[in-house]
């Protein structure tokens, strides 16, 4: 089966997102309470991150239906999200923690919809259930090995070497999602 280039970019790009945002995973418990955070300041911030893209996802949904430019606000979402991932290298205290997950939840309100919308443009609709499944089968594998990386690299290294690894993993996913840009 062929899959046309634009649906290729963007399993690529998301692929790579989606690894390098697994590395965190239920590790995420265990940095927060590093950084002096209580099971509620857990639960607040992940319910921050969770909340701050639930609201978001619907705005920039119903914005970028009539904005002619989902790509880019794919791409600044992919780009906001490396550099709120390279933000947890400064987390210091449970309010660090808020101010990043509600960065990410800015950051993937702006990539996920439009990637999805991008997706559904792209897709060949003879073979769409293969293609959706394709994608969102790949991101579960996806995380589930970055899940095991990202816990060997914490146990044998630190969480900063972690972080920084998931931050360069999101860049290249920005520069990867950016060509889509290219595309006409």
């Amino acid at each position: 089966m062929v899959i046309n280039r634009k649906i290729k970019l963007l399993l690529y790009g998301g692929g790579l997102w989606y690894f390098g945002e697994g590395m965190f995973g239920p590790l995420f418990a265990i940095f927060a309470e590093k950084v002096g955070g209580t099971i509620l300041n857990m639960t607040w911030a992940w319910a921050t991150y969770l909340i701050v893209a639930g609201l978001l996802y619907i705005l920039v949904g119903k914005f970028t239906d009539t904005y002619h430019h989902k790509r880019k606000i794919m791409v600044l979402g992919y780009a906001l999200n490396a550099f709120f991932t390279f933000g947890y290298l400064f987390v210091s205290s449970p309010m660090h923690l808020f101010i990043v997950q509600a960065g990410l939840g800015i950051s993937t309100a702006l990539a996920t919809p439009t990637w999805f919308a991008l997706y559904a443009k792209h897709e060949d609709r003879r073979n769409g259930g293969f293609q959706w499944g394709l994608a969102g089968g790949t991101a579960q594998i996806i995380t589930g090995i970055a899940i095991i990386i990202g816990g060997l690299i914490v146990n044998y290294l630190s969480f900063d070497v972690l972080f920084i690894t998931m931050g360069i993993i999101q860049v290249i996913a920005t520069i990867t999602q950016a060509r889509i840009l290219k595309e006409s």
